[in-house]
């Protein structure tokens, strides 16, 4: 999406309906959740009350107590504790999928789909496999649903004048992307899933598909072993150590690596990208406003004079931000929301659709897949489409 549609968007999330609009009938949009299991999300329900062609018209939540607190949240008349009735009943055009806890959300994008659902959104992580994703988005092409992806930052109108920066050579020849993820209390493989999913969305957008990994799980400063796997938290099956650090061999060349360790004491401030240029560097904080930096100069030579970071906007690099809602819009699902109906108008992708939210799944589980094989170098797309630490004790 060019930047004067993020402009456009922004414009149109937040305005009255048009005359046109009013005449049509308002889609109907429903919400899922699951107190106590992932909860309903980062807003990923509320939003559809702020488009001026949808109506949030029931939610479910198998947790009673969570359901009614859900509708007077909401303001939402009819409640559902089975997800399934509501779908049935109400046959919906657009579903939010919103517990974070990612075993529940097969099931229920399927469901949605199967419902006659024109558009799902879910959260982030998409699934736990990349043999689940292969499902949905099978099931998705037939139906012709559209799927969209949680990963807010991947709609944020600042990340095409990033990649333009980098094809036009703003920052000199991509060297190198460097991803960390929050590194804190759940350093390694949660917080490679949890937070790191984000990044390695990023790198993808930013330096295309990647065509190998090769990564190593720690812990405690030792290799991972069969005895250190657990069933990991939020539905995210299986898991192992407590740091971990993955490189990806990236199409076109570029080196992209994801690093995260328990409580290395960066107070999360390492959260995001670092893109290495020879002639400049650009930081990316995740979930931060302002979104990027630019560095410029080699970064690799010690400055003789002192250099400070430039603020990279929508309008581009140490230019005023021209959108004044662009936080809320970010934050608040606006932009995925828009682009979601735009999506299922111009019957296109989304930007961050189910084959982009697929390829950080498949990343994920190309580290866990390297871990196991001793660090192997893993190519894509993986031969084995499961999680690769629930085979760990066969090798």
């Amino acid at each position: 999406m060019q930047r004067r549609h993020f402009l456009a968007a922004a414009a149109a999330c937040v305005s009255a309906p048009t005359l046109a609009q009013s005449a049509k009938p308002k889609l109907k949009a429903v919400a899922i959740g699951h107190t106590g299991r992932g909860n309903f999300g980062h807003g990923l329900d509320s939003v559809w009350q702020r488009l001026p062609e949808t109506d949030l018209v029931a939610v479910a939540d198998g947790n009673e107590e969570g359901l009614q607190k859900a509708q007077q949240r909401l303001k939402v008349q009819r409640g559902f504790t089975d997800y399934r009735q509501m779908l049935d009943e109400i046959r919906p055009d657009i579903v939010a999928v919103c517990p974070r806890h990612a075993d529940q959300h097969h099931d229920m994008v399927l469901a949605s789909i199967q419902s006659g659902a024109r558009g799902i959104y879910v959260e982030k992580p998409f699934v736990r496999t990349p043999a689940e994703a292969d499902s949905l988005i099978a099931v998705a092409k037939e139906h012709g649903a559209k799927i969209a992806i949680a990963h807010r930052n991947r709609y944020h109108p600042t990340l095409p004048v990033i990649r333009q920066m980098i094809a036009d050579g703003s920052i000199g020849r991509l060297l190198e992307i460097r991803g960390r993820g929050k590194s804190d209390h759940r350093g390694g493989v949660e917080d490679l899933w949890v937070l790191g999913s984000h990044v390695l969305n990023l790198m993808h957008y930013l330096a295309g598909p990647p065509e190998s990994c090769s990564a190593s799980l720690m812990q405690n400063d030792r290799l991972a072993t069969a005895s250190d796997v657990r069933e990991g938290a939020e539905g995210l099956g299986k898991m192992a150590g407590n740091a971990l650090h993955a490189r990806y061999q990236m199409h076109g060349g570029v080196t992209a690596t994801f690093d995260s360790i328990a409580n290395d004491g960066t107070q999360n401030a390492g959260f995001g990208l670092r893109l290495i240029g020879s002639r400049g560097t650009i930081a990316i904080h995740v979930d931060k406003n302002t979104l990027a930096y630019l560095l410029p100069g080699n970064p690799f030579e010690t400055p003789t004079e002192p250099r400070g970071w430039i603020p990279i906007s929508s309008a581009g690099s140490g230019k005023p931000e021209p959108i004044s809602n662009l936080t809320q819009m970010v934050e608040h699902h606006g932009y995925p929301a828009r682009d979601l109906l735009d999506a299922i108008a111009e019957d296109r992708d989304p930007l961050c659709s189910a084959a982009e939210g697929a390829m950080t799944v498949e990343m994920i589980c190309a580290a866990l897949e390297s871990h196991r094989q001793n660090g192997a170098v893993v190519s894509f797309p993986l031969k084995h489409r499961d999680n690769p630490l629930g085979r760990y004790q066969s090798n």
